[in-house]
């Protein structure tokens, strides 16, 4: 008979990514409010990186950091993993910190977040790699997308809000004076901001951490109904992830910064994908796909990290799109006896 580890690798090793993101929030949680974003995300990254120095898969990541922040990261392309022969595949998408700025401030929403789907000989590419900076994203949940599969007119990325707000609350069973729309506090929201108040919705804002933000309405306690913004590429490829064990739906379409840069995309991808629509199935293929993250500070997906005397409690979610099995874990850890292993240092080190 076969065994699980050969049969399904990702269930044998989802846990070692939640040790991950929760080594990366306690690494980085005593930057916390010190004005330092570069050096929370050198910490999370260097925890991130110790786990996987000793775990036994052939990682590549595909969708890093790096690619869209000038700042210490794990890049497009790193390894991670031991790549030990024989070991499985996965692709790799990550952000060790999403909400460097609100880490840097002391502020709420941010966490360590990784996203993982099994590559095989059959489907090498399992994440679409997107060549803008940022995209434009629209969120909604699954009571929608069962809306949207028992009739009701398909949500469009151009559509008015006003348009959308309706649709979206008639999914809900909501007026749409009672939806909560969630978006970044950026200029170049402006517009949307008004449309928004216009049509007598509420609204969310928040100043970083748009994973957070884009997940939140397919979580039965998200406290958003809606969520909208121009933010990184990358994270949304994380968000994909989630949503794929959700059931939730996004609609995203890149969005160049300048002309250079739409000049570069189209020369990647071409111009017809450069217009395209992507929905979470276009950006992660198969039905094999890990999502976690930890909270480093409180945000509505999950409670920041709380020291108390010299414990340390953090919370994860961990979901598989495969089996839509969502894990909540609140893990107590003692500091006088917990290490991490940290690859700066090549060994285990106290907190």
């Amino acid at each position: 008979m076969n065994s699980l580890t050969s049969m399904d690798p990702e269930r044998t090793i989802e846990f070692e990514f939640v040790r991950a993101t929760e080594n990366a929030a306690l690494n980085s949680v005593p930057w916390l409010g010190r004005g330092e974003k570069e050096l929370a995300d050198g910490a999370a990254c260097d925890a991130i990186y110790g786990v996987f120095d000793l775990v036994d898969i052939c990682g590549e990541v595909v969708i890093g950091e790096g690619q869209k922040d000038n700042a210490p990261g794990i890049f497009l392309g790193d390894h991670l993993g031991t790549w030990r022969m024989g070991a499985p595949r996965f692709q790799i998408a990550l952000d060790p910190i999403d909400g460097t700025s609100n880490i840097a401030y002391g502020l709420p929403n941010s966490i360590s977040v990784m996203a993982a789907s099994e590559a095989t000989a059959d489907s090498p590419h399992v994440m679409r790699n997107l060549p803008t900076f940022y995209s434009e994203k629209l969120a909604y949940g699954p009571d929608v997308v069962r809306a949207i599969g028992r009739g009701m007119p398909q949500i469009l990325l151009d559509d008015p809000i006003s348009q959308t707000l309706v649709r979206v609350a008639e999914a809900l069973g909501k007026r749409v004076s009672e939806l909560v729309v969630m978006t970044l506090k950026r200029d170049r929201h402006d517009a949307f901001i008004a449309a928004v108040r216009k049509a007598g919705a509420a609204l969310r804002l928040i100043t970083d951490g748009d994973i957070t933000a884009a997940v939140s309405p397919s979580l039965p306690d998200g406290g958003v109904d809606l969520y909208y913004g121009i933010g990184g590429s990358p994270e949304g490829i994380l968000t994909a992830a989630a949503l794929n064990a959700l059931g939730g739906e996004m609609l995203l379409r890149m969005k160049p910064r300048d002309d250079a840069e739409r000049a570069a995309a189209i020369a990647a991808v071409g111009e017809a994908n450069l217009a395209r629509v992507y929905r979470c199935s276009d950006l992660i293929w198969g039905e094999s796909c890990i999502f976690c993250a930890t909270g480093i500070s409180d945000s509505t997906l999950l409670p920041g990290v709380k020291l108390v005397g010299r414990k340390a409690i953090t919370h994860s979610i961990l979901m598989r799109s495969r089996s839509r099995t969502v894990r909540y874990i609140r893990a107590i850890h003692d500091l006088d006896s917990k290490t991490i292993h940290l690859r700066s240092a090549q060994a285990d080190r106290k907190l």
